[in-house]
């Protein structure tokens, strides 16, 4: 018998598979990125197909097969999705795309979950006008964590809403700077 493993989990991305399945890239707690296999997610009237949508929060429940990861069990805890706005959802995608570019296969990395959490939630709580500087510490914060920047971060390592723009803002250049530096260290 297989183990269960019950846990939270970010959808990143769906890739479609088959007729009616989907391969998700999920952001856990303790187990890091995730791509598992959801069979059946993309049917009409799927179960788990609401719990299961990019950018939603789910308790998820994965089994580890000889094939890899298998979803087994979703529950939708956030849907950060219709929180935000369209600009804060384009900036959402960029940030989760760097995420899976960077962190290639499956990441063990724990630090990582708490701080697209964070990110996510500063999106749908902030003001337009202060994206950009969230996006960019959050950017940071990704490569600080996989080891590519190790640079001083500015604010709390776990706040994001309560940030000042002008403390991103004022050195704004040399942070872009250094995300750039970072990811041509990561050889991508």
């Amino acid at each position: 018998m297989r183990h269960k493993y019950d846990t939270r989990g970010i959808v990143l991305a769906r890739s479609p598979v088959g007729e009616a399945s989907a391969f998700l890239t999920l952001l856990t707690p303790e187990l890091g990125i995730v791509r598992a296999l959801a069979q059946s997610v993309r049917k009409p009237g799927a179960k788990l197909s609401a719990a299961l949508a990019t950018f939603t929060e789910s308790s998820v429940v994965l089994v580890r097969g000889r094939d890899g990861w298998r979803l087994s069990g979703a529950v939708l805890e956030e849907n950060w999705f219709p929180q935000m706005t369209r600009s804060a959802r384009v900036r959402a995608a960029r940030v989760s795309g760097l995420l899976l570019r960077l962190a290639a296969g499956e990441a063990r990395d724990t630090a990582l979950f708490p701080i697209l959490h964070g990110f996510f939630e500063s999106l749908a709580e902030l003001s337009e006008e202060e994206y950009e500087a969230v996006e960019i510490l959050t950017a940071l914060r990704i490569l600080s964590a996989l080891g590519l920047d190790a640079g001083e971060i500015p604010g709390d390592a776990s706040v994001l809403s309560s940030l000042p723009t002008t403390l991103i803002g004022n050195n704004r250049l040399g942070y872009i700077t250094r995300i750039n530096d970072g990811i041509a260290a990561s050889g991508l």
